[in-house]
């Protein structure tokens, strides 16, 4: 089943949440603003994605630019920012078995209901 982790309050995300419900197939919507997801489950998705942690963060964020921006942190530092603080991720994250994806641009999902 599909994951996605979702924002309603960003266009791209809700884009990519009507483009999974136009697909017909099964999946998950998970609010990561709410139910943000644990070191282990984002250390998993980061491996997914193949890329390193800080490339998951959203630097546009306030947070971002006024704790973060000049700081150079290891992964595992990374990986506990963006628990402790979800809004840093980037978004939407879709999930499925082995493979992850953020859908920026929206074209990128095919690569998962492929």
């Amino acid at each position: 089943m599909i994951k996605i982790y979702h924002n309603n309050r960003c266009s791209k995300s809700r884009c990519a949440l009507a483009v999974l419900e136009e697909s017909g197939q099964d999946f998950l919507v998970i609010n990561y603003l709410q139910s943000p997801p644990d070191k282990d489950e984002l250390r998993e998705i980061i491996k997914k994605l193949d890329i390193k942690a800080q490339d998951l963060v959203r630097r546009s964020e306030s947070i971002y630019k006024e704790n973060y921006k000049d700081k150079v942190l290891s992964e595992e530092e990374w990986v506990s920012v963006m628990v402790e603080n979800p809004i840093l991720i980037e978004r939407p994250i879709l999930v499925s078995d082995d493979k992850a994806v953020i859908a920026r641009p929206t074209e990128k999902i095919n690569d998962i209901l492929a």
